[in-house]
């Protein structure tokens, strides 16, 4: 038998039909009947559990229960706002929606290439969680405070808003405060998983950092033609910060991606950096909780930022 025929039978390439392959030559040294191969393989693919533990088609039958669910022969449906996206971006979407975990996605019209899942995209999936698509800097968001400022100050002192801005808070990679910041968050059951556990100390030191790349803490002017929430219609001064949950948010994305990556190492290569974790697994479950923490962390982050500038205005 050959890789046409596992196909035609139902076992999924690579792992699965390696296996296979396996069985069929040990099936035939064994002094087994050629005629009943075809046979043997579909009676294992149809119920895999049942040979898990035989000694003769144990491996196969554990690799087609390891084995990844076929992409979808077409995208689920997902909304598009905007026109004249990327195309390379549109091009992730649809691939990231073929996923066999895929239920609907969504692409907003900033939207531009990403690492698996572009940038500006969201996408729902079915019990599962992708930690590559969740991101590397997890959390990463923008947080901006109104602040009691004479918007003239933003012409006339600058040096003044610059240096609460160098004092504040750390810029670059592996930045970090050697007078560390308190905030509550750090009294969260950093044990939920094996990386925020031995990153705890990591993060604390770096809490109240803005990190690298994009990232930033800058004044401006924020206008509002209307009241919102008791602040009067007008222009105003303001702080704008753009960070995330910097080097632990990155090392549990890198941890739990390695998982993802080494469960689905079959997946087409278009959809390697998409490979997920179920939620019903241990694995899976360590990440959601990690997830939620650097969430958390992330927001405690710009809390402190902004918190510790404006006190040094």
């Amino acid at each position: 038998m050959n890789a046409k025929d596992f196909l035609r039978l139902g076992v999924p390439l690579g792992e699965a039909t390696r296996r296979a392959t396996d069985f069929t030559a040990k099936f035939i040294l064994g002094g087994g009947d050629k005629s009943r191969l075809g046979e043997e393989v579909a009676a294992i693919v149809a119920n895999p559990p049942a040979f898990a533990d035989d000694p003769l088609r144990g491996e196969f039958a554990r690799a087609l229960l390891h084995a990844p669910p076929p992409p979808r022969a077409e995208p689920v449906k997902y909304r598009q706002w905007g026109e004249g996206l990327e195309h390379e971006a549109v091009m992730q979407m649809e691939k990231a929606c073929l996923l066999p975990v895929s239920v609907a996605g969504a692409l907003m019209p900033d939207a531009h290439v990403g690492y698996g899942l572009p940038i500006g995209g969201v996408l729902a999936t079915d019990n599962a969680v992708i930690p590559y698509a969740v991101g590397v800097d997890i959390a990463c968001r923008m947080k901006m405070t109104v602040l009691d400022l004479p918007v003239r100050d933003l012409e006339q002192k600058p040096d003044r808003l610059t240096r609460a801005i160098e004092a504040e808070t750390r810029f670059g990679v592996g930045a970090s405060f050697q007078h560390r910041r308190q905030h509550e968050v750090l009294d969260a059951d950093w044990r939920v998983s094996p990386v925020t556990q031995q990153n705890k100390d990591r993060a604390w030191s770096q809490l109240g950092t803005s990190g690298s790349g994009n990232h930033f803490v800058e004044f401006g002017l924020f206008t509002t033609p209307g009241p919102i929430e008791g602040l009067a219609p007008g222009t105003y001064a303001a702080l704008l910060s753009h960070s995330g949950s910097r080097g632990t948010g990155a090392a549990v994305c890198d941890h739990y991606s390695k998982l993802a990556f080494a469960q689905f190492k079959d997946l087409p290569t278009e959809l390697k950096r998409l490979a997920w974790l179920s939620l019903d697994s241990e694995e899976g479950r360590e990440y959601w909780a990690a997830m939620e923490l650097m969430g958390r962390y992330a927001a405690a982050n710009h809390a402190l930022i902004h918190q510790h500038i404006a006190a040094n205005l």
